[in-house]
């Protein structure tokens, strides 16, 4: 389809990005063939008037778990237990197809129009992704990693990681990852806030460096990019030293971190949103233990600074909400760049760049997507509201198009219970 959106508010994605008025955008066969005065002669497109909205690129999630709808349990669940009963039958294998395929639509419709999947179940992420791409299934771009690497006991091991316990069998594990045509590797090398046992061990090293370094060095070999669970200072020094090419969490930084962040040439995928809630929800509320609570606030705040120092060191900044997770649906990542904004200090135009040209950049696909300019593809959002004043305009999505393929009046269903816990963090 030929389109030009016309009476809109352009909010192009570039980090100094203000709003221009007056432009027509012209696209052809999902790219954006040119964006001319709206007042010019336009002929052989459908005109679509944007009613003085704002329109910008397609969000950007650059860490993702397509295998989690983000509703809290009632209590703590095996997840090695669960992925083994779910692939015990095919009936319930499809079934789990379907859930993944069903929340990348659900991110799609709530305006993230591109996915950097880091840890899924099986293959299903980027069999996901080619239907998508087939035109079969309404989705975002995905960029998966299928299932992560990790140790026996590690972060995610069973559920959507391996584990390997040597060398030879990591090298393996990324053979295993390339045959499924993967677009990049993850390696879970520390423990999380929810395998955590005791007070300040979150955090705790879980991969041997040897493991690390024969898995980066197979990943590169094979023309893969590495990115890393990684949730203390640590883990972030073996990760770098290692040969990992982007950090996902972060921990409590010192000098060496930031002088091993430039030496290697490293990005840093701030992740707020997953350790807020343990850190920060009433406990009577969340239903978190002591070790929880304390371990959450040890998380939280280690991200926050580790991103601050990164940001002060020019150090380059990925956003990603470690969607899937507790408390984090699969349609709110609108509220990681709130969160970003709100306690690492950003301006809201910042941080509608990091998730959009940012993080298109930092991704390996900036030529392709995250900006409106000729050239691009056409994957661009829709608000009444001006996130550059309030990013919670970000929250109601009116438009989506993605690749060109128009969706006006996107619809998902919405966990209200969620919602109702999590907005009261949003001012």
């Amino acid at each position: 389809m030929k389109y030009a959106l016309m009476n809109g508010i352009i909010l192009d994605g570039t980090e100094h990005m203000e709003p221009v008025e007056h432009k027509a955008i012209l696209i052809n066969d999902g790219i954006i063939e040119d964006i001319v005065d709206d007042s010019s002669h336009i002929y052989g497109y459908e005109k679509i008037d944007l009613k003085h909205r704002y329109v910008m690129p397609g969000l950007i999630n650059m860490h993702v778990h397509l295998a989690g709808s983000g509703k809290p349990p009632k209590k703590q669940r095996d997840n090695t237990k669960l992925v083994k009963l779910i692939f015990s039958n095919p009936v319930s294998s499809r079934v789990a197809y379907h859930m993944v395929a069903g929340f990348a639509r659900t991110a799609l419709m709530s305006g993230v129009t591109t996915v950097r999947t880091v840890g899924g179940l099986r293959d299903y992420d980027s069999k996901v992704r080619d239907e998508i791409l087939n035109g079969t299934l309404d989705g975002p771009r995905i960029l998966s990693s299928n299932e992560g690497i990790s140790v026996p006991g590690g972060h995610m091991a069973g559920s959507v990681a391996m584990p390997v316990r040597n060398e030879e069998e990591a090298v393996a594990m990324v053979q295993a990852r390339d045959a499924e045509h993967v677009d990049l590797i993850k390696l879970m090398i520390t423990g999380g806030v929810l395998d955590a046992k005791e007070k300040g061990v979150p955090g705790e090293l879980k991969m041997p460096p040897s493991i690390v370094k024969a898995a980066c060095d197979e990943a590169h070999r094979l023309g893969y990019k590495v990115a890393a669970h990684t949730e203390s200072a640590e883990g972030v020094r073996v990760a770098l030293i290692n040969g990992v090419d982007s950090i996902e969490h972060g921990g409590m930084p010192d000098d060496d971190i930031i002088a091993l962040f430039k030496e290697k040439n490293a990005f840093l995928t701030t992740t707020l949103s997953p350790a807020l809630p343990y850190s920060l929800l009433d406990p009577s509320i969340s239903h978190v233990s002591e070790v929880e609570k304390y371990n959450g606030d040890l998380v939280f705040n280690g991200i926050i600074e580790c991103s601050k120092a990164a940001l002060a060191n020019d150090i380059p900044v990925a956003l990603g909400n470690d969607v899937g997770c507790p408390y984090i649906t699969q349609y709110d990542f609108w509220r990681e760049l709130v969160y970003f904004h709100k306690y690492v200090g950003v301006s809201n135009q910042f941080a509608l760049y990091t998730a959009t040209l940012r993080n298109a950049q930092l991704a390996g696909i900036g030529d392709i997507t995250g900006s409106i300019e000729p050239g691009k593809c056409a994957d661009l959002i829709v608000t009444k509201g001006n996130p550059l004043e309030d990013l919670k305009a970000l929250r109601n999505v009116t438009m989506v198009m993605a690749r060109g393929r128009l969706y006006e009046h996107p619809e998902f269903k919405h966990l209200p219970e969620v919602e109702k816990l999590m907005d009261p963090f949003l001012d």
